[in-house]
């Protein structure tokens, strides 16, 4: 069992303890927000980051942002509740199961208005909850019906973390190989390094070490040479936003990880719940793609390593294109070559 990324500690007033991903894996540390900047701040600087993550943590920061809340009456709350659901979405535009918590959280408000405030406060606490609740058995659910995909001696691709640090449990991508691993699979793992964040090499090489799972840290740019080489027969990787035709963002690099196992007929799937999936997009031209501060290419970890003022773009998520993409793994099923037809035959009305 991963360690919980993020908890609610306590009743209404209590406060949200997450794991601070930036200092893995030298460092374990836990971090408490006890209002609503905290958890801005710790959704913005990718304290918590992955896309099911920041799900719940904006479902829980709802929760501190109207605990103190002196509203007397519930018209008067859901004004306030929604100065809390744009505020907190303000902090990372391109996951959209961060849209998808506060859209869930605002619409359990409503259905319960006839309630008094304390009563309503104390709804969304549960559904918070109940969200964090629901990602754990989506995660087990991802990994088997991915764990097909994963055949014995074949080594697998992988790009930034999809791992439980990204999420309530097992994780998306990284859930195909946890399930794997506890059916007596055995297979390698590459994990991309995953620039200039190195989601790859400090958190998902450190959590399937963690499992016992045979992974070896690649930098970005060795991914076609290994392939080229033979040592990769599938490439999974998360998703932050689905269009409604499979169109998929996921951290920059993966699109290119795509064309690479496209020109090597290797199979390239996305694993993702269905909460990520947004039908309100026609393709990927229309994701939001967030952009992110220049140091964080210039001076990674605290060590300028480019020179000072140097013009740099640093978008943080790319979108791979339906056509590259074998299938998509969700929790209700696999979407085999992702289209709007396919999509809605798995997904029906869902959005």
């Amino acid at each position: 069992m991963p360690l919980p990324t993020i908890e609610w500690e306590g009743n209404i007033n209590g406060r949200i303890r997450l794991i601070d991903q930036t200092l893995l894996p030298t460092e374990l540390k836990y971090v408490y927000c006890d209002d609503i900047k905290s958890i801005w701040h710790a959704i913005k600087t990718l304290m918590v980051r992955g896309a099911p993550a920041i799900g719940i943590a904006g479902a829980m920061g709802v929760v501190l942002g109207i605990k103190n809340t002196t509203a007397k009456d519930a018209s008067t709350f859901l004004k306030e509740l929604k100065q809390v659901t744009t505020y907190l979405g303000s902090s990372r535009p391109t996951a959209v199961n961060l849209f998808w918590g506060l859209a869930r959280m605002e619409r359990i408000a409503q259905e319960n208005n006839g309630k008094t405030v304390q009563e309503i406060k104390e709804t969304l606490l549960q559904e918070a909850i109940k969200i964090q609740n629901e990602d754990k058995s989506i995660c087990r659910k991802i990994g088997e019906n991915g764990v097909e995909f994963i055949k014995d001696g074949i080594g697998v691709l992988t790009h930034c973390n999809a791992g439980g640090l990204a999420t309530a449990d097992y994780g998306t991508a990284l859930a195909v190989m946890f399930k794997a691993k506890e059916l007596g699979r055995r297979f390698k793992v590459f994990a991309d390094e995953t620039r200039p964040l190195l989601q790859g090499a400090r958190l998902t090489a450190w959590e399937l070490m963690q499992a016992g799972i045979d992974v070896t840290l690649i930098c970005d740019n060795m991914a076609g040479h290994v392939m080229k080489q033979g040592k990769i027969q599938c490439v999974i990787v998360g998703a932050d936003r689905i269009a409604a035709n499979g169109d998929t963002a996921n951290k920059i690099g993966t699109y290119g990880v795509s064309i690479l196992a496209k020109e090597h007929s290797i199979p390239f799937y996305i694993a993702a719940p269905v909460s990520t999936f947004d039908l309100s997009i026609k393709s990927g031209n229309d994701i939001p793609i967030e952009e992110r501060s220049s140091e964080e290419v210039t001076c990674g970890f605290g060590k300028r390593t480019a020179p000072e003022k140097v013009k740099v773009f640093n978008p943080a998520f790319d979108v791979t294109p339906a056509k590259n993409i074998t299938a998509i793994i969700t929790e209700k099923g696999v979407i085999k070559n992702p289209s709007f037809e396919n999509i809605k035959n798995l997904l029906g009305s869902h959005t």
